[in-house]
């Protein structure tokens, strides 16, 4: 196993260079990159009237008329083009630009943000402990919910209980967690009805001088709504891929054996039976987590006004904030990538007879 994990390990370099690289590459040849959007945010403020604006880190550059690089810098001098560009870093080649920035991410160094004027580091830092809370709780309630429900629609396949679930399922799998957040919010949050839950971050204003039991408890308060948001949109799946999973070992014949030898069926169900069913389901559990955690949670961030990771990357984009954009899908890739490998290891956990180290 250890000769296994040091190849899996090995393997994460090539994968995040090769994601990096050609997600550098697309950028290349995205509109409306940093230098266009500060451009405008000058044309915008009236061209001539400006003298002098603040770039990154303090530094200031020139806003005269004249002739530009695109359309939208028509009426800007080129030197204070370049200006930007320079105060950009988009004055040296692509190449040049693509190996700066893998030699600091060696050192998870990725660099300021162009529009935040904040080392990437220090944002991603503040922003995760809302994203993992988000994705932790829902995962877990997700799991929670499906695998009980899964096990015992399985175990009733046919019967009106499995029937009257699987209405319910089909709904999880129709509505869409934002959906249902907006829904939630509605009913329960001040919209319309009731008005039980805070709508907006994960904490109440003054509460860092709470003792500590009632932070604690106005944290769960404020996540109530969101993860139940998340929880709807995703135990549809887990859920019919559990009750599939048992129903495939209780047909198999070493259950029919177990059964003839007079063992009860709680003992198949649970002593023969759950080991086998659960390993792709507890094994996917990294998987699960991540999924939730870099792609359901985004909206659902926007409609609670959760500041968390998903946002982050999301604003990053719309304003190609280049060294948040790519600071981030390194976190995002390097995570997933480990989660994978977390998951492998599961795999052996649950069920010793699995030997990767024998696979070719």
């Amino acid at each position: 196993m250890g000769a296994y994990l040091i190849r899996r390990l090995l393997l994460v370099v090539p994968t995040l260079f090769g994601i990096i690289a050609i997600n550098f590459v697309v950028v290349q040849f995205a509109p409306g990159g940093p230098v266009e959007q500060m451009i405008a945010e000058l044309r915008g403020h009236g061209g001539e009237s400006i003298g002098r604006v603040s770039g990154q880190g303090g530094a200031e550059v020139a806003a005269p008329v004249g002739e530009g690089l695109y359309r939208g810098a028509r009426g800007l001098d080129p030197h204070t083009v370049a200006d930007i560009r320079r105060m950009f870093g988009f004055d040296k080649p692509p190449l040049e630009r693509f190996g700066i920035m893998l030699k600091g991410y060696l050192s998870f160094d990725f660099g300021r943000s162009f529009f935040l004027d904040e080392p990437v580091l220090k944002l991603i830092g503040q922003k995760m402990p809302v994203s993992v809370s988000l994705g932790l709780w829902s995962t877990l309630l997700v799991y929670f919910v499906s695998i009980p429900l899964g096990i015992a629609k399985a175990v009733r396949d046919g019967s009106r209980f499995d029937v009257a679930t699987s209405g319910v399922v089909l709904v999880g799998y129709a509505v869409p967690g934002f959906l249902f957040a907006i829904l939630l919010v509605v009913l329960f949050a001040g919209g319309s009805f009731l008005s039980i839950f805070p709508l907006r971050g994960l904490t109440s204003p003054g509460a860092a001088d709470w003792s500590w039991p009632a932070r604690a408890a106005d944290y769960l308060w404020h996540m109530v709504l969101p993860t139940v948001a998340l929880v709807v949109g995703g135990f549809a799946g887990l859920t019919m891929l559990t009750k599939n999973c048992f129903l495939e070992e209780i047909r198999k014949q070493y259950t029919v054996t177990a059964r003839a030898k007079g063992a009860s069926e709680q003992r198949v169900l649970y002593r023969h039976v759950f080991r086998n069913a659960m390993l792709l389901i507890i094994a996917g559990f990294p998987a699960a987590f991540i999924s939730i955690l870099f792609t359901s949670a985004l909206l659902v961030e926007i409609i609670f006004s959760l500041n968390g990771l998903g946002l982050l990357g999301f604003e990053s984009a719309i304003r190609r904030d280049y060294p948040v954009m790519f600071g981030t899908l390194y976190i995002f890739t390097l995570l997933g990538l480990l989660m994978q490998i977390v998951g492998d290891l599961l795999y052996t956990v649950i069920d010793p007879r699995i030997d990767f180290e024998a696979r070719r």
